[in-house]
């Protein structure tokens, strides 16, 4: 078993979160049951997962919830590509927060590599 507390990945994507739902509540009201409700959703299911994980009796399936945590990554870069072209975000803040979210998906990956 991991301590997921000592993780960097649980640690980067715990600060994501905070700041998407920083981000989704500058949306328009009309998004807080749809847009901003789904990538909140998102960003919480990465860090939770990989805690989840980590407290699975073995490697493999510890490995399995990190490929559900990057698979979250992957929805959390879809939906903010969808605000960033409803013009919900400035593309500067799109950028940093889509490189941020990159940054954890290779290290989710690398760290799950490492588990096979």
């Amino acid at each position: 078993m991991h301590n997921f507390r000592k993780l960097d990945i649980w640690l980067k994507s715990m600060d994501l979160v905070v700041e998407i739902y920083q981000l989704t509540n500058t949306f328009p009201n009309n998004e807080k049951f749809g847009l901003s409700s789904q990538m909140n959703r998102s960003a919480v299911s990465i860090p939770s997962n990989i805690a989840e994980g980590s407290a699975k009796s073995s490697n493999k399936d510890f490995a399995r919830f990190l490929e559900m945590s990057i698979g979250s990554s992957y929805e959390l870069e879809t939906e903010l590509t969808i605000a960033s072209k409803l013009n919900y975000i400035e593309h500067d803040v799109f950028v940093l927060l889509q490189n941020k979210i990159v940054e954890i998906q290779k290290m989710i990956i690398g760290f799950k590599n490492k588990l096979d």
